[in-house]
């Protein structure tokens, strides 16, 4: 499950563009409708080219309303960001970029909205000439620009195949057991009671379990689970969640608490980061500020501590620690923001480097600021370790290029990795061991489910398990063949299926495939029809005797058990090398039956390949 956000200035078009691509208006307040202007967090969904169902949040573009933007940006996948082609960028676009940017999403393209609006192409080029100078030194500066116009349409087609394209470039994000929803939203339904809202993020949540509300510490359980108004009995890693609770009031709970199992996160007052403050920032940043700090769905009012230094200046990049007014749950790695109160701005933001810090540091003191700098990028297998989390199955060079590490220390710690098991290689490519636990149980449990959904089938199809899996075609042929090397799945002419699973017919089905198949002796060379099959076993049944062989369909009409079929086979054969050709009359006579079942079966020798047509003749296909 995949999730990508809005972004831009006020009234550019986001609210629009996104009702026009999924079909719901994600403006849900009476304020905003009769205002038109998006206030707080909306939401929608939408289903890609490839069969992907994609959350959406749409975030308001008012400067006045940039906290609410910030409570739905965290945990997206991708970002739009919106500009109108009559307006250009505006202050709030390199706000939103600078967020963005300082919070590292993974991918994102830019839409250039209401291109309605301009008749002259050389301005469309211009703005682009003028964003792509703006994108320069962000996460978005090969970002692909879609022309578009929420109002006529135009464009939406070729946006929605260029945010599947994007978005099939990406992994799946990891399963890490720590299940963790920010929440965004908090309501009451008559006959439900609480719902929360989110994006899950580094586990599952299923229903039944039982579940702690963050910073305090509520227990609840999870009553009933939705994904894009869709009941699941879990939910997965990167979806748009809604949870019903039992046993927590709507009044205990508030956007930016975090639901998760109970015991796997704790609230901190106190937090250690890696900060960089924005180029453009109005001001040096200075020992003792009060900021505002805003992690995943939180907010609270930070105090903050400079370490190492006296000041930062724009564009600098520096080590601070916070002391929080308000309780929050964060995770080393988590990418955060921190804005002035007033006048507001966005000051910067970063990378929480420890979330629970043991007490409070001495501004000027080496070992903690070395410590800082080992604890941020941890040691080179563990940065290594953390890439090969997020990018799958991959090739040794592709995860060395994605680490970002000088090759010689890369190179070991990738060895120990491997020597360590917290790294596999599966043919040739490598993946961590955690995420390959996680992929594994999720290809067998598919499989399973499949084949219980169709007992009769030998197997599933190699390419309806890896669209169900959305894995890459080199990545899953190192997945199948690692499991079925493994002895855990196995390759059946094409199918996949598990150990020890026999097709089985009930003793219903069996006797009706006996009276089927009295049938077929009492006249092999003019057996029952298709139609005729179908409705003596029931089309499921007919299903599995073509599969497994039993049946041989030669046209859609026309159907052979197999020990038929390879007799009449070899009869046609025989003659046609005794006579050198045949007509169909003459194989009809051979057969001893009508022109109906002759005339499919030489079409059918046609198609594969055994005999060629010559006029009214048939000859071997040499």
């Amino acid at each position: 499950m995949r999730v990508i956000g809005t972004a831009g200035h006020v009234d550019h078009g986001k609210s629009s563009l996104v009702a026009a691509l999924t079909g719901i208006h994600p403006d849900r307040l009476k304020e905003e409708q009769e205002r038109q202007m998006t206030i707080d967090l909306g939401f929608a969904w939408l289903t890609l080219p490839d069969g992907e169902e994609v959350g959406i949040v749409d975030v308001p573009g008012h400067r006045d309303f940039i906290e609410n933007m910030l409570a739905g940006v965290g945990g997206i996948d991708a970002a739009l960001l919106v500009i109108a082609a009559d307006e250009g960028i505006m202050p709030q676009t390199r706000e939103h970029l600078a967020i963005l940017d300082l919070l590292q999403i993974p991918t994102g393209l830019v839409v250039l909205n209401k291109i309605d609006l301009v008749d002259d192409p050389d301005w469309l080029d211009l703005i682009e000439t003028d964003i792509r100078q703006a994108l320069k030194g962000t996460i978005l500066q090969d970002a692909p620009i879609c022309r578009v116009s929420a109002l006529s349409g135009a464009g939406l087609p070729e946006l929605t195949a260029a945010l599947g394209l994007l978005l099939q470039e990406r992994p799946p994000r990891p399963d890490l057991g720590r299940a963790r929803l920010p929440i965004d939203r908090v309501f009451s339904l008559p006959g439900f009671g609480t719902v929360v809202t989110g994006t899950l993020s580094d586990g599952r949540l299923s229903v039944g379990d039982e579940v702690e509300i963050l910073p305090a510490g509520l227990r609840g359980r999870v009553r009933g689970l939705q994904t894009h108004k869709k009941k699941e009995d879990v939910a997965v890693p990167g979806s748009r969640t809604a949870v019903n609770l039992a046993g927590v009031e709507t009044a205990q709970i508030r956007r930016g608490d975090v639901l998760a199992h109970p015991g796997q996160y704790q609230p901190t007052r106190r937090l250690d980061v890696q900060f960089r403050l924005l180029a453009d920032a109005a001001a040096p940043l200075r020992h003792n500020a009060e900021v505002k700090f805003f992690v995943g769905a939180a907010e609270s009012t930070a105090r903050l501590r400079l370490l190492g230094t006296e000041s930062l200046e724009p564009g600098q990049t520096g080590w601070l620690q916070l002391e929080l007014r308000r309780p929050v749950v964060a995770a080393r790695g988590d990418r955060y923001i921190l804005r002035r109160p007033s006048p507001p701005e966005t000051l910067g933001g970063g990378q929480v480097v420890d979330p629970q810090p043991a007490r409070r540091h001495k501004r000027f003191d080496r070992a903690v600021l070395e410590a800082l700098e080992k604890a941020a990028g941890g040691s080179p297998a563990e940065v290594l370790l953390q890439t090969a989390l997020t990018v799958g199955l991959v090739s040794r060079q592709e995860i060395l290029q994605r680490v970002r590490l000088e090759p010689a220390a890369a190179e070991a710690a990738l060895d120990e990795l491997l020597a360590s098991g917290q790294m596999l290689l599966l043919g040739d490519l490598l993946v961590a061991a955690l995420y390959w636990s996680a992929l594994r149980q999720k290809t067998l449990t598919t499989l399973d489910a499949y084949l219980q959904a169709n007992p009769l089938r030998r197997g599933m199809p190699p390419q309806e398990l890896r669209s169900r899996l959305k894995v890459p075609p080199r990545p899953f042929a190192a997945l199948i063949q690692k499991l079925a090397g493994d002895g855990e799945l196995i390759e059946d002419e094409g199918r996949l299926t598990l150990p020890g699973r026999v097709v089985t017919f009930t003793s219903a089905q069996q006797a009706a495939v006996e009276r089927l198949m009295a049938r077929f002796s009492a006249a092999p060379f003019a057996p029952p029809s298709v139609k005729e099959c179908q409705a003596e076993v029931g089309e499921e049944v007919f299903a599995a005797l073509l599969e497994q062989g039993d049946l041989i369909n030669v046209s859609a009409e026309v159907v052979f058990r197999k020990a038929d079929y390879e007799i009449m086979v070899a009869k046609v054969c025989q003659a046609i090398e005794a006579r050198g050709r045949v007509t169909l009359a003459e194989v009809r006579d051979l057969l001893g039956t009508s022109r109906r079942y002759v005339q499919a079966l030489l079409e059918h020798l046609d198609a594969v390949g055994v005999t060629v047509r010559a006029g009214d003749y048939r000859q071997l296909k040499r």
